[in-house]
């Protein structure tokens, strides 16, 4: 992109639009110390106070730098490449992170290892870079200490909390008021598709685990709607516009949230996946759009316990999992508590905690 002048007119090129960029646009954008605090990038003015006839005296292009005098009498000189990112409309950060599709023969996904300063080193950023490519990581040799992940958590962003308090307990125990708080078997399932926002990325750490099963199962949901796209676009398309409830009760909170099952972006592109069949009621509809619907639904179940699409691993003590809910399926095998115990502690954080922690790690590394 190319900034180009013509009487005191400032224009952006691309090559295929020139446009002309807006003399208030720029004035909010002056730099300077009297204008933006250093450390927050925050302005010390209030942009809605200016006058509304703003326009520019003077315009010059300095190297990667442009000078302008305003009509309000300040002068200011702005980086062209911070234009030229705002003007690309688009996250420079997450956005060029490419997805990658898998299914049951993944491997070779590399596991990071916990150590001193571990939050603010390169190896988080490469963490956090492998984490949006495949929707998960799993770290060694975290301290076992009770409430570590709480900690763990909190220096990333901030822990999520829900009904279930600030962290829970996975291990099975009498009357438990969810499944995973048994010894058996879990489908593939997201969490909390009944709350709104549903959390978005979910951590559980491996304090004991003594027993044979158990073992940690996650499937791809971005890899079995794409291939749902293609093979049944009718079961992606009634699937992805027909709104579901689902519904959490518990002694003291009733939780309702409607969405679809498979969630898109404006641009038609996946955002989110909720499936968890034991909480959701289909609304009434006519008898054959329910029919197609019952049908999408029982296909994309088949599709997400398949063997094809899932991988199976035991996660060992010292082991966190840190997983995408908003794009993959987790579960597990079920296990004897006959054969002793196992223990783990899980919690919720959102988006803005690993994207905050990511466009830090790039500025801090120059990367």
């Amino acid at each position: 992109m190319k900034i180009e002048l013509n009487e005191n007119r400032i224009y952006f090129n691309n090559g295929s639009l020139k446009k002309e960029i807006h003399p208030f646009w720029l004035r909010e954008r002056v730099d300077g110390e009297e204008f933006l605090d250093k450390g927050t990038q925050q302005r010390l003015f209030d942009p809605t106070s200016l006058d509304n006839e703003i326009s520019i005296n003077k315009a010059n292009i300095n190297e990667n730098f442009l000078e302008i005098d305003f009509n309000d009498g300040v002068s200011s000189k702005i980086e062209i490449n911070k234009i030229a990112q705002e003007f690309s409309n688009e996250d420079t950060v997450i956005k060029p992170i490419t997805k990658i599709k898998w299914d049951s023969t993944l491997k070779d996904i590399k596991n990071f290892r916990y150590q001193d300063n571990f939050f603010e080193s390169k190896e988080m950023h490469d963490l956090l870079v492998s984490f949006y490519k495949y929707g998960f990581v799993v770290i060694k040799n975290i301290p076992t200490e009770d409430n570590f992940i709480v900690k763990f958590a909190n220096s990333i962003g901030s822990v999520r909390r829900t009904n279930f308090g600030e962290y829970f307990d996975v291990k099975s125990k009498p009357n438990p008021n969810d499944l995973a708080y048994t010894s058996l078997a879990l489908a593939p399932h997201t969490d909390n598709p009944y709350r709104n926002p549903v959390p978005c990325i979910q951590l559980l750490h491996c304090i004991i685990s003594k027993v044979s099963g158990g073992l940690s199962t996650l499937v791809d949901g971005y890899t079995v709607t794409e291939d749902l796209k293609t093979e049944n676009p009718d079961f992606y398309k009634i699937l992805s516009e027909v709104k579901v409830k689902f519904k959490f009760i518990d002694k003291d909170v009733v939780l309702e949230d409607w969405s679809e099952l498979i969630k898109l972006n404006d641009d038609k592109s996946l955002k989110q996946i909720r499936f968890s069949p034991r909480l959701d009621f289909v609304p009434i509809l006519e008898k054959e759009k329910l029919d197609l619907y019952y049908r999408a639904r029982k296909k994309l179940s088949e599709m997400y316990n398949s063997d094809k699409y899932r991988i199976e691993f035991k996660l060992e003590e010292k082991d966190l999992m840190m997983m995408d809910n908003y794009r993959l399926l987790h579960g597990r095998t079920a296990y004897k508590t006959s054969e002793g115990d196992r223990f783990l502690q899980g919690c919720y954080i959102d988006y803005d905690s690993t994207e905050g922690k990511l466009r830090h790690l790039k500025r801090k590394y120059n990367l």
